[in-house]
């Protein structure tokens, strides 16, 4: 037996993965477990506990270790980057010192956070450079094998922010790297960062702010981003600090980061003062939004067509943070010949994890037997009892359903009326997307029902949008783009016809972000959409995250929780039915 454990760690987005035999068995973020701090960079001692556990597995059955990490990577060009900024080079030593010993020390502690002896563990350390890990993360789990294109692009890891290769077999051969300090993740955060949202991950806020304003600020933006036809984009370094946004980093408990600021003062003498996270948002912030996003794009649209020069681009792999902006990867369908596309649902740095086991079993192993990843629930699953145990424990009632067909009927008859129903089935979704299991859901044709769920659930801002899980059969209805989204990877523009029909799912400029529903991805998703169209006429339905303000729920009682202090009106925990007794539906 050959068993793989693929980490992330010492970066943000922690996880960990077990691959065996070539077949990914289990996969989950550390944010989900433990402290549940989101985009933790606490070593994932949770997740690798996890992963094994479910598996039936000790760290004794390991054979290798496949890390998303190598620090000699791109070795050269940080040497270059501190000769020419001297006053960097102590801090930027003191802190791979520090990391290479917290690295060392997790790893070598392996067994003992394990509960194992070490005289017993027998594994080989495979190191895979981050965009590496990023690129294999949605190649190797592609249907591909022929001739791919293959490209990540995130902030940055291992000193490079973007990677071009040519993907083909159990090949990944890299064409191209853009190396720090030039980034398209880090220019987005800077915005993000000047716009208010100064948390790390808010990336995502920036682009559901961007439809509400114009792009009158592209000429300023510019300034800061700037194409270059040989090397991608490039970044104006008078407009940003990004070494003293991670020197004044700071990590909470639970590991999660919270990142300095990375622009510069010349931002704000082009621009004006940024706005703290209390203010109002305004116009300006709006326009903001709207110009980094068009500016992002017309960059990766540039380094899409270099890469097109360098391996076709009619099947396309695709990772790392920047691959989680919708908007963009709807317009690539849209714009180029791509006739297939990949997109890893962990495509953030979690991801990375799958990546590293992948790597080590095609490139460090030299094995040609594929895996295809046709779905995102590689998570933690609960037993009856335990579902059982915890709402009895709350001192809830509750309805069983005697059978599927009963679970699924009650459910739809509840979404359809008006209901917000909190929906936990299965196994947890890996990625950053609810995807049907760990989901709140509504009926989306309700004019309401946004400022409803942002009120009373999720707590957040007015603008940000709600998705589209719609049956794969009825998109090409309802959609302009007729295409296939399994992980909530695309925001795509609904036909004028549906807009006002759906308005609790249609962003201001028309678009949603879909994801596609089919019998094999999520049969009992399928069904229950499926039922719902029987009620309404339409197969689609409003899907967030079940969550509030916290990591995806994970137990059961973290979902019961959620149900408790918010104001949704039913919970679907397995078979099991909870209905508020204030509920005002016709139940």
């Amino acid at each position: 037996m050959t068993a793989i454990l693929g980490l992330n760690a010492f970066h943000p987005d922690a996880s960990a993965c077990l691959v065996v035999d070539g077949k990914l068995v289990g996969a989950v973020a550390e944010e989900r477990l433990g402290a549940r701090r989101k985009h933790t960079m606490e070593f994932p001692q949770n997740a690798i506990r996890w992963v094994l556990q479910d598996a039936g597995l000790r760290l004794r059955d390991v054979t290798h270790v496949a890390i998303a990490r190598n620090p000699g990577a791109n070795l050269a060009a940080k040497t270059a980057h501190l000769l020419r900024n001297p006053s960097l080079a102590l801090g930027a030593a003191a802190r791979h010192l520090t990391r290479k010993k917290s690295m060392q020390a997790s790893l070598g502690n392996l067994a003992e956070i394990c509960g194992e002896d070490p005289q017993k563990v027998r594994y080989k350390l495979h190191a895979v450079e981050h965009h590496l890990a990023h690129i294999a993360s949605a190649y190797y789990l592609s249907p591909f094998e022929a001739l791919t294109a293959g490209f990540s692009y995130d902030g940055s890891g291992d000193f490079a922010s973007a990677m071009a290769a040519r993907c083909e077999g159990p090949r990944i051969d890299v064409l191209k790297r853009r190396r720090l300090p030039d980034s398209l993740g880090h220019f987005y955060t800077a915005m993000c960062q000047f716009i208010g949202f100064d948390r790390f991950g808010e990336e995502y806020k920036v682009m559901g702010l961007a439809p509400y304003g114009e792009d009158r600020f592209d000429a300023a933006l510019s300034r800061l981003l700037g194409l270059d036809a040989t090397r991608w984009f490039r970044l104006n370094p008078a407009y940003f600090d990004i070494a003293r946004g991670f020197r004044d980093a700071r990590f909470e408990v639970g590991g999660e980061m919270r990142l300095g600021r990375i622009y510069s003062d010349k931002l704000v003498d082009l621009l004006g003062s940024p706005r703290t996270r209390s203010q109002p948002i305004g116009q300006r912030e709006m326009d903001i939004a709207r110009s980094t996003q068009t500016r992002f794009e017309a960059a990766a649209t540039q380094v899409l067509r270099d890469i097109g020069t360098r391996v076709p681009l009619t099947r396309l792999a695709m990772a790392g943070g920047s691959a989680l902006n919708g908007v963009m990867n709807a317009r690539i369908l849209r714009d180029f010949p791509v006739d297939q596309m990949y997109l890893q649902a962990a495509a953030s740095d979690d991801g990375t994890a799958i990546g590293a086991a992948y790597h080590c079993w095609h490139m460090g192993m030299g094995r040609e037997a594929r895996f295809e990843m046709t779905h995102a629930f590689w998570g933690p699953e609960y037993p009856d009892w335990r579902i059982r145990q915890a709402i009895e424990a709350a001192g809830l009632r509750y309805h069983t359903c005697r059978s599927e067909a009963e679970l699924v009927a009650l459910a739809a008859d509840y979404i359809a009326e008006g209901a917000v129903v909190g929906w936990y089935q299965g196994r947890a979704e890996w990625g950053p997307r609810a995807l049907g299991n760990r989901s709140i859901l509504a009926n989306p044709a309700i004019a309401d029902m946004k400022a409803t769920i942002n009120r009373k659930i999720k707590k957040r801002e007015s603008f940000r949008p709600f998705a589209p899980s719609v049956l794969r059969e009825e998109v090409g209805r309802f959609f302009e783009q007729d295409i296939e989204s399994p992980f909530m990877m695309h925001v795509v523009k609904f036909k004028p016809k549906w807009r006002k029909r759906f308005p609790a799912v249609t962003h201001v400029d028309g678009t949603g972000r879909l994801q596609s529903v089919d019998a094999a991805n999520n049969p009992l998703y399928y069904k229950l959409i499926s039922a719902i169209k029987a009620r309404t006429g339409y197969g689609i339905v409003l899907n967030t995250s079940f969550n509030e303000n916290e990591p995806i729920v994970d137990t059961p009682e973290q979902a019961i929780s959620v149900y408790a202090r918010t104001e949704m009106d039913v919970l679907v925990l397995g078979n099991h039915v909870l209905v508020k007794p204030e509920y005002g539906g016709r139940r």
